[in-house]
Formats: structure tokens, sequence, C-alpha cells
């Protein structure tokens, strides 16, 4: 233990001795950097944090030999779990556990069940070769389907995740200045699966067209409609393999689709059961039966509902009062208001422009509109429209609607109708830091594959040298940097006077993020026409995402104004890592340990901590100022080995849930004796794996013994820089292009691709 007593041996706190930092200053997080209020950028802030969602007790049914799968979903819980016999049994003494009933036990009494009480999950393997339980099925509140994959963890944890309430994708998407949603036609999604990683670069959903699935019957023919048996298990298999919200679509004939209009109740079963499947968005076309709409719209749970409108009679006029009732009758159960015509002429698409500005200032609470013209003539709506324009790919076997275009061809477009101009975006690295997903052709693929005209270069800076950042940053076509690693805001404006006379003297405008944990690790360029002074900072409309209240650098040009802002990618890195394989809750009120050799290091953890609401957190090596302290859950510091035996002796519920080291590959070997310290201790009916690590030190530079293998012994899930690095990545390029990559194609692209 001498060497677990040497990492304690750090300093304790002392107000009157404030940490010193670059050059001996006084250290740049004992005091707030700037008076500004903080920016929020495409609605990307601590408020975009996991939610506590449904609290009520989960129950589980399971099929025959299913039984492993109540323990799994009590490891995405991070909960203990109990076998019961009935629904009657379980009471408010449950709470805190995970129950599960077998399907037998389950079908008797799941109709008179305290709903407010229990939220029941039935879960069915489908390699079982049968549907689920009717009965069941129909009085569950959700429906988990899954076969034995190395995606069913992972799967599992979005399900749990979304379903209960504690993720929710919508906010930020439509916070974003533009979303696009890629609209498969694959008669199986199994023939998407191999190149589904490059086919949704771009895309913020993925949509399932059911009326195009085609279900092979045993004469050689296709069902006219495809059961809820297959339709089920093609949403598994899409869903296993991608990060991305699904919107599910049930087309009618008459709208460009196949699925058939005599029965509206056949709609109103397939969308119903969407919702029990846990799909993000449901498309629900206009036409059907108010009443239809309606009580979806009451059971949509945490499912949002697109009402569609599709018009192919070359007749329908934007300008006209059916537009404007189209839009009306969609409103009362909308989330998003989606409407799309063919047209005969090219000014139909300023029209529609017209009726777009006129719904924004007429209708400013409505749903947000997504509306776009079909046709080669439409085209250049699709590209004005910023609410899910749907896209297609070169590798899909057809389009979907006539006119559709790729992301790759709406990013020409605007480049040559002069809305996409080219910027310079950099790379800025340290010379000592090497990082563990090389950046720079991932960044260049990215932008090939999105068809941004956009310029990449790397620059490389010597440590502690800050000079010269301006001859980039004060370019009149300077679209923003990443700094890997991020750089103190406070020391950036102490050493470098361009960020100093930023917004009148007052420095660099600053999110959220940035100003809590003081590093920033993105800067983002937006640029602007006039040189009228603006105030220092203002919050910026989460529904515009635009970031236009944000104030003007002075970029010694008389003609143009550019606003630089600073953020923080990486927190939201290390949170997404951490709840990868666990939903959000399994750390709500956890305590948590962290090890640093500074607190610069130990900023983004910290902040990521407090999103996934952590109660206490443990430091370990370094001392915590008193800034970063305000923003943080709160904070002791081991200075001893009895303070830290004190840790290890409370009550499991409150011992140490969480370890997170960003020391070096070299303090290996004191890292494992930490794991070893508060390795975790099986109990009855308790998770098999009850606690994590996160390693961010670089693999490919360990020189020591490797801290995962301990921690994997020691009863630790274990994580790594690169996941953290690819999912900064996929953070980073939202703030600077606005375009979203999936993290499996960021893994791919680095050469690391594994299960999703």
């Amino acid at each position: 233990m001498a060497a677990v007593q040497q990492l304690l041996a750090s300093p304790s706190p002392s107000p009157a001795l404030p940490p010193t930092g670059f050059n001996g200053e006084t250290d740049t997080m004992t005091t707030d950097r700037v008076s500004q209020s903080p920016v929020m950028l495409h609605g990307r802030s601590l408020r975009g944090a996991p939610e506590e969602g449904d609290k009520r007790i989960a129950v589980i049914i399971f099929g025959q030999g299913q039984e492993r799968v109540v323990s799994t979903v009590a490891e995405v819980l991070s909960k203990p779990f109990k076998l019961g016999s009935s629904f009657k049994n379980v009471t408010r003494d449950d709470h805190g556990f995970v129950v599960g009933i077998s399907a037998v036990d389950a079908k008797r009494d799941i109709a008179d069940r305290n709903k407010e009480l229990l939220v029941a999950v039935n879960t069915h393997c489908v390699t079982l070769g049968m549907p689920p339980d009717e009965q069941l099925s129909t009085h569950c509140d959700y429906e988990f389907l899954y076969m034995e994959s190395p995606y069913f963890r992972r799967y599992l944890s979005r399900f749990i995740s979304f379903t209960l309430g504690q993720i929710s994708h919508h906010e930020e998407l439509m916070a974003k200045p533009r979303t696009l949603f890629m609209s498969t036609t694959f008669p199986d999604v199994r023939a998407a699966l191999p190149n589904l990683d490059i086919l949704t670069v771009g895309s913020d959903a993925i949509e399932i067209r059911v009326d195009l699935l085609r279900e092979p019957l045993p004469n050689g023919g296709f069902a006219e409609v495809p059961s809820l048996g297959y339709v089920g298990e093609q949403v598994m298999l899409l869903r296993e393999r991608t990060e991305l919200p699904i919107i599910f679509t049930t087309r009618c004939t008459n709208e460009n689709g196949r699925f058939p209009m005599h029965d509206p109740s056949l709609y109103h079963r397939y969308l119903y059961k969407a919702i029990q499947w846990g799909i993000e968005y449901i498309d629900i076309e206009l036409w059907l039966p108010e009443d239809i709409r309606r009580d979806l719209w009451q059971r949509k749970g945490n499912s949002r509902i697109m009402s569609a409108f599709h018009d192919f009679s070359g007749t329908f006029k934007w300008p006209s009062q059916y537009a404007l009732e189209v839009f009306q009758r969609s409103c009362p159960y909308a989330d998003i208001v989606k409407m799309i015509a063919i047209i005969n002429e090219h000014n139909e698409n300023f029209e529609l422009e017209y009726f777009r500005s006129k719904i924004r200032s007429e209708y400013p609470n409505a749903p947000p509109l997504s509306a776009v013209n079909m046709g080669g003539t439409g085209q250049f709506s699709r590209t004005q429209n910023k609410v899910f324009t749907p896209i297609t790919h070169p590798l899909l076997p057809l389009i979907a609607a006539p006119g559709q275009m790729s992301t790759s061809e709406i990013h020409r477009a605007l480049c040559q109708l002069g809305q996409l101009p080219m910027k310079n975006i950099y790379g800025v690295s340290s010379s000592l830091n090497r990082s563990a997903v090389p950046q720079a052709p991932f960044y260049e693929k990215c932008f090939n594959e999105l068809g941004l005209p956009h310029r990449f270069s790397i620059i490389e800076r010597q440590p502690n040298n800050f000079a010269g950042m301006e001859a980039w940053c004060n370019q009149r076509d300077f679209g923003g940097a990443y700094l890997d690693p991020g750089i103190s805001v406070q020391t950036l404006s102490k050493h470098n006077k361009f960020f100093a006379r930023l917004n009148n003297g007052q420095g660099p405008t600053l999110t959220e993020a940035a100003r809590a944990i003081g590093i920033a690790d993105t800067i983002v360029a937006r640029s602007g026409s006039s040189a009228t002074p603006t105030p220092p900072s203002m919050p910026s409309s989460p529904h515009s995402g635009q970031g236009s209240a944000v104030s003007h650098a002075q970029t010694g040009s008389a003609t143009t104004t550019s606003s630089l802002i600073f953020d923080n990618a990486g927190w939201r890195g290390i949170m997404h890592t951490l709840i990868r394989d666990l939903a959000p809750s399994a750390y709500f009120d956890r305590s948590a340990v962290v090890l640093a050799s500074s607190s610069d290091d130990a900023a983004p953890v910290f902040y990521a901590l407090k999103a996934l609401k952590i109660a206490k957190i443990y430091t370990v090596g370094f001392r915590t100022p008193a800034a970063l302290a305000r923003h943080a859950p709160p904070i002791e510091q081991f200075i001893s080995l009895e303070s830290l035996q004190r840790a290890r002796s409370v009550a499991d519920d409150r011992a140490p849930f969480v370890i997170v080291s960003a020391l070096g590959s070299d303090k290996g070997n004191l890292v494992s004796m930490m794991l070893r310290a508060f390795a975790a201790a099986g109990r009855d009916g308790a998770p098999n794996v009850n606690k994590v690590f996160l390693n961010l030190a670089d693999v490919a530079a360990r020189k020591t013994n490797d801290p995962h293998e301990t921690a994997e012994k020691s009863g630790f899930a274990s994580y790594g820089a690169a996941d953290v690095a690819a999912f900064t990545i996929v953070e980073s390029l939202r703030l600077l292009v606005g375009q979203n990559v999936p993290y499996s194609f960021v893994r791919l692209a680095s050469g690391r691709h594994h299960p999703f």
C-alpha cells in the first residue's frame, strides 16, 4: 500500500494559498474567467444531460429459460433484482429492485396491474421461433425483442434508457441548425447492415419504411403486408446496429407507399406497436381518422409524433388556404409537422419559403415544420428545409421519393448557392500529445463523405506557447478548430492578446460547459456582416440553434465580423462513454473517485459526473479550486489511507461506483492498486459487474501494467481513452460543422471497429 500512500500524498486544499498555474500565475480555476453569460450551441449544454425519467418499478417479463434477461436489465440499471410470481405481489417495498416475472405467471394479472406503480416490459427472444404472447404483448407498456448477439447489451441499454425517459434526442436535434434523416428503402434491413456506418454519415435519424419491407412466404411469394413479427425483427436488427433515432413509417398507397388504406385500424395497431418497441419517432399520416391520431398521441410515451402529409396531385399550392388548414390540422397531435408536395414550376419553391416564413412568424409556438417539394423541380426546397430533410444515398436500392438528394448533393448545392462557403478548419495539437484516435485523417474522410467544401489543416504548437494562434483565428475564412489537448480559457486570455481583447476586453465568449470546466477544446466560429457593437454575450435560443446572439470578435477587418465561441466537447465524450452499457440512472446519487495530477485534467470529468447526477466525488492527486468546486457535486479529497478506508467502509449504495483516472500511463501501478482497494463485492441478487472504470490515459503510450486487466478482475466494466476520443470527435464535428457522424463510423475510420 506504500504506492497508494504516495498517490495520496498531494497537499490538501488551502483557501489561503491558491494553487499556482502557468508560469507561477494564480491557478486559473480559482476565479471566474469572464463576466459574460454563457451561451448554448445547438442546444448542447448541461441542460441536455440525462433526466431522472420514469421512477416506477421496472417489471421484466421473461420467457421460459430466459431468466438471464432480468439480471442483465438489473446490470444496465445497476440495481439488484428479484423474481416474483405475480404483479399483485410487487409492492412499494420493491422500489430499488428490478423484478422479474415469468411469462406464464405474468399472464394471470398483467391487465390488472397497478400502472402508477409498475412499468411492465415484455421481453421476447425472437430465436425461439414463435411470436410474442399476444396477451402480454397487448397489455405491456413496452416490448423488447432480442436475440443473442454481440450487440445485445448496448441495444438493451439504449432501449431501457429511452423507454424509461432518461435520454431523449429530440430537444437537441430541434436546436441544430439543420437536421437530416436517412430514408432506407431495403426490403430487408439485413442488406443495409454491412454499410450502415457509411450510409448514416450526416444523418440525425434513420427511417425504416415498413411498407417497403417484403416478408417472404413459404410458397415463394411475399406478404401483402409484413407481419408484426417480421417488422419487429427488422426493427430489432436495425436498432442493434445504430445509435441513431429511428423513424417508423407506414406509408400508404395514396402517398407513394405500399400500405393498403382500406383498414385504418391496421395503421393503429402497427404504429402503437412501434411506441411499445421504443421507437423514437412515429410517422402518422394526416388522413388517418382523428380518433386514431389522438389515441396514439395520448399513448406515445417517450416517442415523438411526426404528422405527415404528402400531395402527389400536382395541384397543391403553398399560398392556398388549404395548405394553412393542413398545417393547422396537423399541429394538435404532432411534435413535428411534415408537409411534402409535387410542384410543376420552380417559382413554387419560393412560395414554399414564404409559407415557411409565415408559419414561423404567425405560429411561433407550433411544432417545427419540415416541408419540401418533390421532383427535380423541387430540389431547391430540400436545400432550404432545416428540419428533418429526408435524404438518400448512392448505396440504397432506390430513392424513397422523387427528387430526394444525398447529404453530399445538398451540401454541394448549398455551396453553389453561396450558403455554404468554404472555411478553414484546424486541428491544434501539442507536440507532446498523441491522441488515442488519430483525428486529422478522420476529419478529411468526413468532409469528403459529407461533400463539405472546407479545408482541414493540422497545426502543432509547442507546450505553453500560445503565440500565433490569432494568425488563423483572425482569418476571414476561419471556420473553427479543435484543441487537443484542451487549453485553459484563462491561460489563453492571459498569454494571447488577441483573445484577451475579444468582447471589448472581457475575453472569449464561453458556453455553459466551457465556463464551468475552464477548459476549451473547441473553438466555434460564427460569421456576421455587421460591425455594430453587441452585448458581450446573450443566451442563444434553444430553438434557433444559430448562435446569432453572441458577441463579435474584433478581426481587424473593416468589412467583416466574426464571433468566436469557446466550448468543451470532451465532457460529453466522457459522459457518453460511461452510459454506453448502462442507463444514466445507474449513476444517480452514487459516488465516484477521480484520480488526476491536476485540476485541469479532472475538470471535464467533474462536469460529466455532474450531468450523471453523481452525489459525491472523492479526489486523489490534486487540489480542487473553488471555482471548479462550485460547478461540481460535493468533493472530498483522499489525504490519507484512513480517509480512503472510510470511503471503503460505507454502505454499498454509497461506496464509489465509478473510478476515473486521468493520470498518465506511467502511473498504471498506482491506479491498479486503487482499483483493488475498491473492488466490487458480490452480493445476492446484484449485477455481475456493478462498478465502472474509465482510464483516460492513452493505451498506446502504456509503459507499465494495464489497469484495465486489474479493473476487470476486480468487478469493474472497463473503458479507455479511445472510446472517449471517438465520442469527443462526434461532439466536435457537431459543434464545428453542424453534422452528425455516428460513433461507430469514427471507430471504423480509426481502425478500431467494435460491436456497436
